[in-house]
């Protein structure tokens, strides 16, 4: 690694409005949690929610979408299938997002809750495509620039990715920061281009 990591360019959110919304609900679920000391375990349970059921089947994921059945039908099918299953916590939740027609947010209230408690830790999610493996050195040295630039402790997930062909893909929340071969080769095609298109528009205009 051989730049600087420095404030990058921002990604842009989906949908703002239902972000807001979820961070709501996230900041509730997290205060009760925290005052049981379940954090961590209550945010572990609601992504296993997540990814294990209302991902894997697109029928669930239909179900908690909301549209095919009433609201009173989905709170007596959300109690058959938690009751004794998942905490009492998660499942008075899932119980209060239905009641609001809001199971739609199970993913966002997820995210905004790990972001939530990462801040309220101390501690900042980084997501790392890399063309190689990290060796301990390189992880070492991104750590420390990120420690600084954030002023909280990195936590890597790293994926490698081989389509990179070398350097780094770094994103820290809504921040992206691309250091990649791929992303100067494509920047070098541009330049080629427009400099192409440019000496053509001279010599037409000659």
């Amino acid at each position: 690694m051989s730049e600087t990591i420095e404030p990058p360019r921002a990604a842009p959110r989906a949908d703002a409005a239902a972000q807001r919304v979820a961070r709501v609900y996230a900041e509730a679920l997290l205060d009760e949690a925290q005052q049981r000391n379940a954090a961590a375990e209550t945010l572990d349970e609601l992504e296993g929610l997540v990814h294990d059921v209302a991902g894997a089947d697109p029928l669930l994921a239909s179900f908690f979408l909301g549209g095919a059945i009433g609201r009173e039908n989905r709170e007596a099918v959300l109690k058959a299938a938690f009751d004794g299953r998942v905490s009492d916590l998660l499942r008075n939740f899932l119980l209060v997002l239905n009641e609001h027609d809001r199971l739609d947010l199970l993913r966002p209230v997820l995210a905004a809750g790990r972001d939530l408690l990462e801040q309220r830790t101390g501690k900042v999610r980084v997501h790392v495509r890399s063309a190689v493996p990290l060796d301990d050195p390189h992880r070492e040295r991104l750590v420390g620039e990120l420690r600084q630039v954030t002023g909280r402790e990195p936590v890597l997930e790293v994926r490698v990715d081989p389509d990179l062909l070398g350097g780094l893909v770094v994103q820290v929340g809504d921040w992206l920061y691309d250091v990649s071969v791929r992303a100067r080769l494509e920047a070098l095609r541009n330049q080629l281009i427009e400099r192409s298109s440019h000496v053509s528009e001279i010599g037409e205009g000659g």
